[in-house]
Parts: structure tokens; sequence; C-alpha cells
């Protein structure tokens, strides 16, 4: 018989052993659950690149959030779909009181006041132009778009939200917000930064979702090169020292190493967003029967969570909930 000390197959034999050594735990409380809302009444329009996903009119998302707090989940990102009519040069639909987007933030605070709702801070849903930020002479401009999302970023702090989203991608809109908020008096609104947000190809479903692909160009002079990891550091860096409360890692999938590089350089919460093509592609391929679309899933958001993500961001928030409420 061979006389082999070390035997990792003893801690494998059961599955009793194997969740007693389990090195990551995933739960349900991990989870943000990005949603869509649009204008209307008795709305519900299933994103077809994005098969289980909706848009849904305020009446309608009231309803799902039943469904969806039922299961467990405790946060929400929202994100706006607005007609090409409201959309202009400035985003001056975001912070007008009146608009809908608002609206839903106060409604669904007051129907779900322990939903914790996540917003995003960036033109794109509002812009006639599609980008992230103001567009001057064919170029996005920094500091003036700045102004526009501390705008964005008080009415949405007004209407109730708890964690703003900023995913704009320019330089010092950390700090900006942050200032603006505390002038405002809404020093307990959390800044979850996009801090290293990739210009990916993962996001086209994402797009279809909210109708705001950009109308010239790409966002390749403010969304960072996937082929950079250190400059991910420096972004990091620089969103934490301007006061984020978390860092945001965005897609998570073809960045696992770079959650783990700001994992372990900060000491704050690390967010990943596990992004629409990266959930369109188990989709398709469960769908045509080439993987077990639930196992996929679940090996997906434990390998983020793995990497050091304490926030996941998922749409696949309500299928892994079931699974883990089993």
């Amino acid at each position: 018989m061979f006389n082999i000390t070390r035997r990792p197959r003893r801690n494998r034999k059961s599955s009793g052993i194997r969740d007693l050594v389990q090195e990551t735990n995933l739960q349900v409380s991990d989870f943000i659950f990005p949603m869509f809302v649009q204008e209307g009444s008795n709305q519900k329009v299933e994103v077809k690149s994005m098969p289980g996903i909706y848009r849904f009119s305020l009446d309608n998302l009231l309803e799902e959030l039943k469904e969806v707090t039922d299961l467990g989940i405790r946060a929400i990102d929202l994100f706006p779909n607005y007609p090409e009519s409201k959309k202009d040069k400035i985003a001056s639909e975001s912070y007008k009181e009146d608009t809908f987007y608002l609206k839903a933030i106060t409604a669904i605070k007051g129907q779900f006041p322990e939903l914790v709702i996540m917003t995003d801070v960036a033109m794109d849903p509002y812009s006639s132009d599609g980008h992230d930020g103001l567009v001057e002479n064919g170029k996005i401009v920094n500091d003036a778009t700045l102004e526009i999302l501390g705008k964005m970023s008080v009415a949405q702090a007004k209407a109730g939200a708890d964690i703003l989203g900023p995913s704009d991608m320019m330089d010092g809109r950390v700090k900006y917000l942050r200032d603006t908020l505390d002038s405002n008096g809404f020093t307990d609104v959390s800044i979850m930064s996009y801090s290293a947000k990739y210009a990916s190809a993962f996001y086209g479903p994402f797009r279809d979702a909210l109708e705001s692909a950009p109308k010239f160009g790409d966002k390749k002079t403010y969304q960072m090169n996937p082929a950079n990891r250190r400059e991910a550091l420096l972004e990091a860096q620089l969103d934490f020292e301007e006061g984020a409360d978390m860092l945001m890692v965005k897609p998570a999938l073809s960045y696992l190493d770079i959650i783990r590089q700001l994992d372990e350089n900060f000491d704050i919460p690390i967010a990943a967003y596990n992004v629409s093509g990266e959930y369109a592609m188990i989709k398709a391929a469960a769908l045509n029967g080439w993987l077990d679309g639930d196992r996929a899933m679940m090996e997906v958001l434990m390998s983020i969570r793995r990497a050091g993500a304490k926030c996941i961001l998922t749409y696949f928030a309500k299928e892994a909930a079931v699974i883990l409420n089993k």
C-alpha cells in the first residue's frame, strides 16, 4: 500500500464534510438585484437579449418587489428606461422633481422601507448623445459633467436612495459627489463607486434594456482598457481617498483578478457587477441545452464571491435565491 500522508480527498468524502470545510460561502444577502423601470402602467416588457429580465412600469415593479423581498433579497439597483423624447444633451430629465425615476424611488421606499435602493449616477440614460458624460465638440468633457452628476445625485438622495452608484468614470467624481451630498445634508447616503469599470463587450444586453447605446464612437476615453491591471489600483485608490464607501469592479467574470487585487489592497467592501452579457451567455447556453444553467449560475456566483467580492450585483439574484433558500 502506498504511504500517502496527505490525502485531500478525505475532506471530500461526504457532503457533510464538504460543507464543514467549505472555504467560501454564498448567501442571498450578498446580492444586489439590478432592475429596470419605465414609464406607463401595466407594463412588463422582457429584454430580448436577457431572458427572464423585464422592464416594469412602477405598478408592476411594486408587485415584482413583493416576490423579490420574499426571497430574502435585501437590495436592488434601479435603472430607468427613458424615451428619446425626454433626452437632451445635458440630461436635464435626471434631476426634474416630477420625473418618473425619482417618483419610483420614493414609491419603492414608501412601500418597502427596509429595502436598500441603489441608483445609477451617469448621463447615458438621459442623454441624447448616449454617453455617460457631457459631449462638447465630439468629446466627453470631464469637469462640466460633474456639475450635472451632482444635481442628479442630490435629486436621487432626496427621492430616498440609500446608495449612489456613479458609473460614469469621470475623474474626481467621487469627491465632487461626496462634497455635494454632504453640503446638502445627505451625509448618510453611501457611494458605491464603479472604480474599475472596463470598456467591455459584455454590456450589450444592458444597453438593449435601457436603449442607451452611444450615438457615436465608444466609451474608451473614460472606461478602462481591459488590458490594464495596475491602473485599477490607481482608480480604486483615488475613489477611496475621495470618500467612496464601497468599490466596484465591472464586469466580474473576466476581471476576477481585479476583484482579488482590490480586496487585498482596501479595507472597505468590494462589489462586483455580474453584467448583462455574462448573464446572457449562460442563459443562451442553457436554453440550447449546452450547459446546466443552474449549476453554471451558482459556479459563476461562487467564483465572484471567492475572488473577494462582498456584494454581487447580478441578474441571477432571484434564481440563485430560490436555490440558496432550499
